[in-house]
């Protein structure tokens, strides 16, 4: 195992069950024997269920299944007969374009059936209408945003917060990393922004993007080599630094931008090549030391257990609105965690995907340190009786209330109007 690598799960805490890791050597294995290996103990995790179904004692009808908008807001609303409901908010970057398929695909499947038995309807409603064909984030996007609803509603009825509906709570503050995209700047004048948002939330760890997006150039030229070494010794050694390319580099110059990064200490390397290149993921995670981490455009729970099982991946990243929810995330997170691997969900950046993170992370038995933060939405009305939802410290409290443990403005909602097939 190398060195570095074990010593980033080993601050992961992820507990004395968890199995080593073990590597395979991608120049010397038999290209058939990366397929067909034996995956039933992460076949058996997948299994598995997730959603704590022994909390009710009754089923719960979905009386009422709404898509609600105002402006570019997207507002999931479920209804029981006797009136309770179950609000998300949407990632509306994405329903902006994916709306159709909520309310033709989604809505009307989930009508009438009993939200008890939400992880048993993920799978019914994946072959429903033949919806696998539209896997990726035209699925997962919209079966997500009524996955929070219906969480929502259960935490209510339960009188637990969600992630309590989905694991064990672990974490009651999610220690969070400044997130920044600044490609198209000079190293310095990257540097100086990363230092300004750092600084806003006290932050104890960042991520900084090199190369340039899905194989673009990248710009200025060489900005990435200048950039390696200036945020380093502007943070120092005490600050924990992550690296993302997007998936911009080959296999040749992700090894080579690797090694620096190495060089530098920072802690993971995220989606070195294109997310779907899986042999060549795994040749890169073979030649460094650097945990390697991904998943966050990955929309296949099988690629992941490949990933997963053949240590392309040190660290795993579902993106919760683009994998279609907490359940599914979770059982990522669990075959992680089996292979002694950290979860660190990746978070899109509109809604409430922060609140949406925390309350999965919260119940994560491997946790990575630090989460991804891209600041709070200040567009949406809502209180939270039990976390100022602020960091403090480079922290945030996790909702405690029920569901999301939030509540938002009546008189917001009420601008919303149904949005029709």
């Amino acid at each position: 195992m190398k060195s570095n690598r074990r010593n980033f799960l080993k601050s992961a805490s992820l507990g004395a069950a968890a199995s080593p890791l073990l590597f395979h050597s991608f120049t010397s294995t038999d290209p058939k024997d990366l397929y067909f290996q034996d995956l039933s103990d992460l076949e058996k995790i997948m299994k598995q269920p997730v959603l704590k179904k022994e909390l009710f004692n009754a089923p719960v009808i979905l009386d009422k299944v709404e898509l609600l908008q105002y402006r570019n807001n997207y507002i999931c609303r479920v209804t029981t007969p006797d009136g309770q409901e179950g609000i998300s908010v949407s990632n509306n970057m994405q329903m902006q374009y994916l709306y159709p398929i909520f309310t033709k695909r989604i809505q009307p499947f989930f009508i009438g059936k009993d939200a008890t038995k939400l992880e048993e309807l993920l799978e019914e409603v994946y072959v429903y209408k033949s919806n696998y064909k539209l896997q990726s984030l035209a699925l997962w996007v919209p079966l997500a945003t009524l996955e929070f609803a219906v969480l929502d509603l259960l935490g209510k009825i339960a009188n637990k917060p969600m992630g309590a509906l989905i694991g064990d709570i672990h974490h009651e503050k999610i220690a969070v990393y400044q997130a920044n995209n600044f490609r198209g700047k000079s190293a310095e004048e990257t540097v100086e922004r990363i230092k300004e948002n750092a600084e806003r939330i006290n932050a104890n760890a960042i991520k900084f993007k090199v190369a340039g997006r899905m194989s673009a150039p990248d710009s200025p030229p060489n900005r990435s080599e200048n950039l390696i070494p200036l945020i380093r010794k502007t943070f120092g050694d005490d600050m924990t630094i992550y690296a993302d390319a997007n998936g911009g580099y080959n296999v040749a110059e992700a090894i080579k931008i690797g090694k620096l990064l190495q060089e530098y200490d920072m802690g993971f390397f995220e989606e070195p090549v294109p997310f779907d290149m899986y042999e060549e993921t795994l040749a890169v995670a073979e030649a460094l030391d650097i945990p390697i981490a991904g998943g966050e455009q990955e929309p296949s729970m099988n690629n992941f257990r490949w990933l997963i099982h053949h240590d392309a991946l040190d660290v795993v990243q579902p993106d919760i609105f683009y994998f279609g929810g907490m359940i599914r995330s979770m059982k990522v997170a669990l075959m992680g965690h089996h292979k002694n691997k950290p979860c660190i969900p990746h978070i899109s950046g509109s809604g409430l995907g922060y609140l949406y993170m925390m309350h999965f992370v919260s119940a994560l038995p491997n946790a990575g340190p630090y989460h991804e933060f891209k600041g709070f939405n200040n567009e949406i009305p809502l209180e939270s009786p039990t976390s100022n939802l602020k960091s403090e410290n480079g922290k945030v409290k996790v909702p405690t209330a029920p569901g999301l443990g939030v509540y938002i403005d009546p008189d917001y909602i009420e601008k919303h109007t149904i949005v029709k097939g």
